[in-house]
């Protein structure tokens, strides 16, 4: 099944006004380092050697009139470095969960990912599943269907295919990242404002009151003078 095209929107702004960091973990082989490199650098390496540790990488993209900034953190996956990957976790606003469509177990194991998140990260992280290698029809092993379903009982707020060989959806799902983003922070800054505007209502309520209560002790005063 091929995937759907995603709409991108690209920066063409130097300035980053806001930024956020994101994790992309999965295991080993499904296609995670060629994934970033072909959204953040527009290549792909099918020789591409498995990540040592961590690789850091950013991509840019403008929405509306800000310019945002995501800090990619693309993990390993192997078990020896799982120390080092669990400091990752933490001050993640967003986890992007990958597994290659090609493999049935990278598919399973993340159950074992979802686990590590949600004891290593913050309760408010983000999560969007991809599946990676959809150019790879012929050898599937996870159907479109069964990552969906995934998402849906798991609260995985976005699903798609992608294709870090061909480039299908490989920025746009980088590009959805930050929208996601983008807008929980906005969300974040109306129920400030709303909070502050709120409180000085109160606070101008109160003041109302005072000032009432002032004037009468006042005229009280010139009566009885």
């Amino acid at each position: 099944m091929e995937p759907r095209k995603l709409s991108v929107n690209k920066d063409d702004s130097d300035k980053n006004e806001l930024s956020f960091k994101i994790i992309v973990i999965g295991d080993p082989g499904v296609g995670k380092s060629c994934l970033t490199g072909r959204a953040t650098k527009d290549v792909f390496n099918a020789e591409y050697s498995t990540t040592i540790g961590f690789e850091f990488l950013t991509f840019n993209v403008k929405i509306e009139d800000k310019s945002i900034k995501l800090q990619i953190w693309d993990t390993c996956g192997q078990e020896q470095y799982k120390s080092l990957i669990n400091n990752f976790y933490r001050n993640s606003a967003l986890a992007m969960l990958v597994y290659s469509i090609d493999n049935k177990q990278s598919f399973l194991d993340l159950n074992k990912w979802l686990k590590e998140i949600r004891i290593q990260s913050s309760p408010d992280i983000k999560l969007i599943l991809i599946g990676n290698k959809a150019d790879l029809e012929n050898k599937r092993e996870v159907t479109y269907e069964e990552g969906k379903k995934f998402m849906e009982e798991n609260e995985i707020i976005f699903f798609e295919e992608a294709s870090a060989k061909s480039g299908i959806n490989a920025k746009e799902i980088f590009n959805e990242a930050a929208k996601i983003l983008y807008n929980e922070y906005m969300n974040f800054v109306r129920k400030a404002r709303n909070a502050r505007v709120s409180k000085f209502s109160e606070s101008s309520l109160d003041t109302s009151k005072l000032k009432s209560f002032i004037a009468a002790e006042k005229q009280k005063k010139k009566c009885c003078s």
